[in-house]
């Protein structure tokens, strides 16, 4: 599923809307970014970490999607999103570090999508893939040794 220029305009505005809950200027808050998407319906709804709804959009374009991949479809958009914001989004008020996470509509953690630390940023995906076989590797070597 290639995102539509109405799909991009609205996960920007989406992004522009939480960015105006936490402006640079307020008192920085503790808080993570959950971003739940429905499959069925299209909702995209923002909650903080005491699940208080920040902002809600429909993605026309999402609505009854019957795709397999949907929500690693939707993490991919997403985060090319907060990642041409990131400027802005490591200027909100929350105290770091905080992250933007995807789930779905009860609530299951489906994938982070943005995690900000004090100098760090990490975009998605699994940051301890391949950490095992890293690890083995390592243990290999000091055997041997």
């Amino acid at each position: 599923m290639k995102p539509s220029e109405q799909t991009i305009q609205q996960i920007e505005r989406f992004i522009k809307k939480v960015e105006q809950k936490f402006p640079a200027t307020a008192d920085p808050v503790l808080t993570d970014i959950h971003v739940r998407v429905a499959q069925d319906s299209g909702d995209m709804i923002a909650y903080d970490d005491d699940d208080n709804e920040i902002t809600r959009c429909v993605v026309e374009q999402w609505i009854d999607s019957k795709d397999d991949d949907f929500y690693n479809q939707v993490a991919a958009v997403l985060r090319s999103e907060l990642k041409k914001q990131h400027e802005s989004i490591d200027a909100m008020s929350l105290m770091k570090p905080f992250s933007f996470v995807l789930e779905d509509e009860d609530k299951e953690n489906l994938s982070e999508l943005y995690l900000a630390d004090d100098d760090t940023v990490i975009l998605g995906g699994d940051i301890m893939k391949g950490l095992d076989a890293d690890l083995d590797n390592f243990f290999d070597q000091l055997m041997k040794e």
